[in-house]
């Protein structure tokens, strides 16, 4: 292993470097419209979403008084930094999980392949994640979001293939007889009808990837969990205890949302059908 991570320093390492600077543009660029934008506009914006996820009044207020929470507790540019990281990190495990969990379920070898290496990724100490990460990359946030993203992912792949593998074939051969494409029976037919059970697992992928966040601060990635960090090594409980009141208040606004979007497609396929 030291022989390898040496190897792809040495003879890889600007290609390295190029890909973290390149997703380090993209990261600022969130935390800084995060971060500079004025906490009633957050509040309005996560109040509106919450109401487009929902469909539903009591949710929108109740998810503006979690954000207002976290504001209230001192942590709201720790909060920005830390939502700031969920979302590259949830972004690159959609990009990559989704596709790789529909090659799953389409191909029976690839799923041959793919569960193994879904079983090793979540055995794995979420601590190990960190070690080539940071040997890799260095110091602070993009060896974060990696990490997070080979721990997070894991839960989309295996949703996803499992909820195109549950369409009823006679709906897709349905729409075979009707001249569609494999293509255009995916996007049509089999996402739409999967997409309740990918969007839970893009929640369990949203949680695993809030819960990584402690344990990435240790290698630089700030954030709520640099809080919980330094109340451990203070020996401060009540420091510890206010970062991890504000990360249960985020990972409480994360999935009320998520889950609201998925019971609201869930009802609508359910009126489809």
């Amino acid at each position: 292993m030291n022989a390898a991570v040496d190897y792809l320093v040495v003879s890889h390492g600007d290609a390295f470097q190029a890909f973290a600077d390149s997703l380090l543009v993209v990261l600022v660029w969130i935390e800084r419209g995060l971060r500079g934008a004025p906490p009633a506009v957050v509040l309005l914006a996560v109040a509106l979403l919450a109401l487009l996820a929902g469909r539903s009044l009591r949710l929108a207020a109740a998810m503006a008084a979690v954000a207002w929470l976290v504001g209230a507790l001192g942590l709201w540019d720790q909060a920005m930094q830390t939502i700031a990281i969920i979302l590259v990190s949830v972004g690159i495990a959609v990009v990559t999980g989704l596709p790789l969990g529909v090659l799953s379920a389409r191909y029976r070898p690839v799923r041959a392949v793919v569960v193994p290496f879904l079983d090793l990724m979540q055995t794995i100490p979420s601590f190990v994640y960190l070690i080539p990460a940071a040997m890799l990359f260095g110091l602070g946030k993009v060896p974060a979001i990696l990490a997070t993203v080979v721990y997070a992912t894991p839960p989309l792949v295996r949703l996803t293939d499992l909820g195109i593998r549950q369409v009823d074939g006679a709906v897709a051969e349905a729409a075979r007889a009707f001249g569609a494409t494999r293509g255009q029976v995916l996007r049509g037919v089999e996402l739409p009808l999967a997409l309740p059970s990918i969007m839970q697992g893009l929640n369990q992928t949203t949680m695993m990837a809030l819960s990584m966040v402690v344990i990435a601060s240790m290698i630089g990635a700030r954030g709520v969990g640099e809080t919980v960090l330094l109340g451990l090594q203070r020996g401060d409980p009540g420091e510890g205890f206010v970062g991890g009141l504000a990360i249960v208040l985020l990972a409480i606004a994360f999935d009320r949302i998520t889950q609201a979007y998925g019971q609201r497609l869930q009802a609508r396929r359910g009126l489809s059908g």
